[in-house]
């Protein structure tokens, strides 16, 4: 059965209220369980779009009882960043209230949750993830918020924590589609990189700046950590979504989008139909620290010498820099990939700033790209 929710969050000024509106499908104790939310960077609209068409194909399931599991769904993750506009530009990718990047900073509730099982385990893994599944929610319950931007991100969480799947809907500035995924979810999440036709499927060794879907996978690999003699499986596949760039707003890419989602969840058994056979991967999993971010070390005027979707080679020259106050027969500044791979984003601004990473490429080995620098989109 349908349900829909507006679930208000902490007012964050007189005068003023922001809700989420939560769509909820099949019977809350059946499983599995998927949670999917969009534009938690609320200026990505393309996850909006595809969460909007993914919604029509779901409210039709139900209506032929095809939902097996449940399936809980947030169309619009951040309506503090939908709020928030400036000389006509929306800025939804970090909150002008000084809270930062809205996918970063989420909390870590592993060590409570650890806390809360010790000797609560025994000999059945089925009954042991139930366990933990309410250790989880009970641990978020007991959060509090400090302010309206804590309060929406534990919102969220509640809402996911004890998910079986996890889908952040994201897309990038310009880009082609991809995926992040965390360590113990690959190669678990390969059909879902098959049927999205993720173009690069970045895998991460988790822990750096609390995204929401490692706070929601996380917990289960510290658990295990912790307690590596319990019979219990990892209990979450949580992956973020990129769904191109944010001008790539269609509804025939949003149909694609929402068609391949539904495939997926049917070949994972949380709802009925044939999802046909699985489209050939487009690219293996490759590690999110052996990605080259092709910064400029001067300012100027960026030039690209490739698109996005090519496959470069190491040192073949990807931009170039011009400098508009330098004499006219200045030679410019030339910068080539560190290694090979598909050039999978980049940002909007043709102008670039000494340090500021602005074309992303897909490589395979970290010790190409050793520098570190740091979170290249903070």
């Amino acid at each position: 059965m349908h349900k829909v929710e507006e679930i208000e969050i902490l007012q964050g000024s007189f005068g003023t209220s922001r809700r989420l509106q939560v769509h909820r499908f099949g019977d809350e104790t059946a499983g599995p369980k998927v949670y999917i939310q969009a534009a938690l960077h609320a200026d990505e609209t393309p996850a909006m779009l595809a969460a909007h068409h993914l919604l029509q194909r779901l409210i039709a399931a139900d209506k032929a009882g095809e939902v097996l599991g449940q399936i809980v769904v947030v169309p619009f993750a951040n309506p503090i960043g939908l709020g928030q506009r400036m000389l006509n530009m929306h800025i939804g990718r970090g909150d002008l209230g000084g809270g930062g990047n809205f996918n970063r900073n989420f909390p870590d509730i592993a060590p409570a949750v650890i806390e809360r099982l010790q000797d609560r385990f025994g000999s059945d893994a089925a009954e042991n993830d139930r366990i933990v599944r309410g250790a989880l929610r009970d641990t978020v319950a007991d959060l509090k918020s400090h302010s309206e931007l804590a309060a929406l991100r534990i919102k969220l969480l509640q809402l996911a924590v004890d998910a079986n799947i996890v889908l952040d809907l994201h897309c990038h500035f310009e880009g082609i589609t991809y995926l992040y995924c965390n360590g113990a979810g690959w190669p678990s999440a390969e059909d879902l990189s098959a049927q999205v036709q993720s173009h690069a499927s970045l895998i991460a060794t988790g822990g750096g700046g609390g995204s929401f879907d490692e706070s929601c996978e996380l917990p289960w690999v510290r658990i295990k950590e912790a307690f590596p003699d319990v019979p219990l499986d990892h209990g979450c596949l949580s992956v973020t979504l990129e769904y191109r760039g944010q001008a790539d707003v269609t509804d025939e890419f949003a149909a694609f989008d929402a068609d391949a989602l539904i495939k997926f969840m049917q070949r994972r058994g949380v709802l009925a139909g044939d999802p046909g056979p699985l489209p050939d991967a487009l690219c293996q999993g490759t590690p999110v620290d052996a990605v080259d971010h092709v910064r400029s070390p001067v300012p100027g005027i960026i030039v690209h010498k490739v698109a996005l979707g090519d496959k470069v080679k190491e040192g073949q020259v990807v931009a170039e820099i011009v400098s508009p106050d330098a004499p006219l027969d200045a030679p410019r500044t030339v910068l080539r990939a560190r290694t090979d791979g598909i050039v999978f984003g980049r940002l909007f601004s043709r102008i670039a700033r000494p340090g500021t990473a602005f074309l992303s490429i897909a490589g395979t080995d970290p010790a190409k790209v050793p520098d570190n620098l740091g979170d290249p989109y903070p």
